[in-house]
């Protein structure tokens, strides 16, 4: 992004966290910005395609925060791993990116929450990653979930600590936060059990490059595992139930969720397991777009 351009997208980023997403038109972030209509649109196609773009510099400003922190050092080291974290994290809190976040997480905007959810899927994804790195290949089966519970308590502190004015040094949280993620891996692997599947890990992993799922590919998916499965007598019932209320005009989300786990519970040894399993996770991510 050249210096102009990035000139707007910084003056857009200030108005969308100041007054909200659907708050903020295109021609305050001209008048803010000083630039003409032309030169906007020159840059962006809409404002969704903005904040697409200050979403994927965001990234882009991570990976290479992270890349010049290692740069010479042993990817095995814990320490690198703290300081990889903590300089993101101080980043985060210098340019408000969680209130971007929220921002968008508050708007209607489907797209946008996407975007949200890919970078918050690439954040699990490299933290899973490097703790596979210092602490060893034999916690691969559990880092995914090990990096999601990481992140979440490193989330709440830390917005904890903001809202009270704790000015604790971000590297001795991430230790300390590190080591209570350490003192829960023997536990995962002596009982070998993870609270999430690889089937629910997959979907999210798969949705990051996708567009946010539409109620028109759901039923078509829906109508595809039909031809194909056979069904109990219980397992037809609660798929059609589900199938019937996606087709209301106005579909009845706490009947569809609470049909979803009973689905899900009936389809264990089935042979089509892996497509229901898919179908349900479609059909939920939908459910929270709507």
């Amino acid at each position: 992004m050249n210096k102009r351009k990035r000139h707007v997208a910084d003056v857009a980023f200030e108005l969308f966290v100041e007054k909200g997403i659907g708050q903020t038109s295109i021609q305050e972030i001209i008048e803010q910005a000083k630039i003409s209509k032309g030169t906007f649109y020159n840059y962006f196609s809409t404002k969704n395609d903005c904040i697409a773009e200050i979403l994927e510099d965001i990234r882009y400003d991570r990976s290479q925060l992270r890349i010049e922190v290692q740069i010479g050092k042993d990817k095995t080291d814990r320490q690198v791993l703290i300081e990889q974290i903590s300089i993101v994290n101080r980043i985060n809190e210098e340019r408000k990116i969680s209130e971007l976040f929220e921002a968008i997480l508050s708007s209607n905007e489907p797209d946008l929450k996407n975007y949200v959810l890919q970078h918050r899927i690439y954040e699990t994804e490299w933290v899973s990653e490097r703790m596979v790195e210092v602490y060893g290949e034999h916690i691969r089966p559990y880092s995914f979930e090990l990096s999601i519970l990481f992140l979440g308590m490193l989330h709440s502190l830390t917005l904890l600590m903001r809202v009270s004015n704790n000015f604790s040094s971000i590297d001795k949280v991430v230790d300390v936060l590190l080591s209570y993620v350490e003192s829960i891996i023997p536990t995962m692997l002596d009982k070998r059990s993870n609270l999430l599947n690889f089937s629910e890990i997959d979907f999210l992993r798969s949705k990051i490059e996708q567009k946010v799922v539409t109620l028109e590919e759901i039923l078509h998916y829906a109508k595809e595992i039909e031809k194909e499965s056979v069904f109990t007598i219980e397992q037809k019932d609660l798929f059609d139930a589900i199938v019937s209320e996606l087709k209301r005009e106005r579909i009845r989300k706490n009947v569809v969720q609470a049909l979803l786990k009973p689905f899900k519970e009936s389809y264990g040894q089935s042979p089509m397991k892996s497509q229901l399993s898919t179908m349900t996770y479609l059909v939920w991510y939908y459910l929270k777009l709507i």
